[in-house]
């Protein structure tokens, strides 16, 4: 859990209570949950395989399936699809919902997607290298986004 010292809302102490913070003013109420962040991943399907990205923040040789952040009021799958298209530069031909995955670690709910694409990559602001894994030689790893291409390469 992120730790603030004081209250934004009115600049009271917080204090930790039933592992929240809470403002020590009883007055203002203020509350923060830290709610974990929806994400949406991409296992994007090229007739050649499945893309795996680095982002540029990532230590070296670290790949994933592409991700980003729901925005406010924003469908998931839409989300999904505008993520491809901003980042690999995609047009996306079917999208379907593989399953939702927690990630702890970064206080995150991971909703992720299989896509049916074709085209030539072209990366956005974020990514610096990508990788085309064939679906025969992909592998799922143990957390994150990792669980989700596991199970579906499972459900293959």
């Amino acid at each position: 859990m992120k730790k603030f010292k004081f209250c934004p809302h009115c600049a009271g102490l917080l204090q930790t209570q039933s592992n929240r913070q809470v403002c020590a003013d009883a007055t203002c109420g203020y509350v923060h949950y830290d709610n974990p962040l929806p994400v949406v991943a991409a296992i994007v399907e090229l007739p050649e395989g499945v893309v795996l990205a680095h982002n540029r923040s990532w230590p070296a040789k670290v790949f994933s399936v592409p991700t980003g952040f729901v925005e406010h009021q924003e469908n998931p799958q839409e989300a999904v699809v505008r993520e491809v298209q901003e980042e690999l530069g995609l047009a996306v031909h079917s999208t379907s919902l593989v399953g939702v995955y927690p990630f702890a670690q970064q206080n995150q709910i991971i909703i992720a997607y299989h896509m049916l694409t074709n085209g030539t990559v072209v990366l956005g602001d974020e990514l610096d290298e990508f990788k085309i894994v064939p679906v025969a030689k992909l592998r799922g790893w143990g957390f994150g986004t990792g669980l989700a291409v596991q199970a579906w390469l499972d459900a293959r």
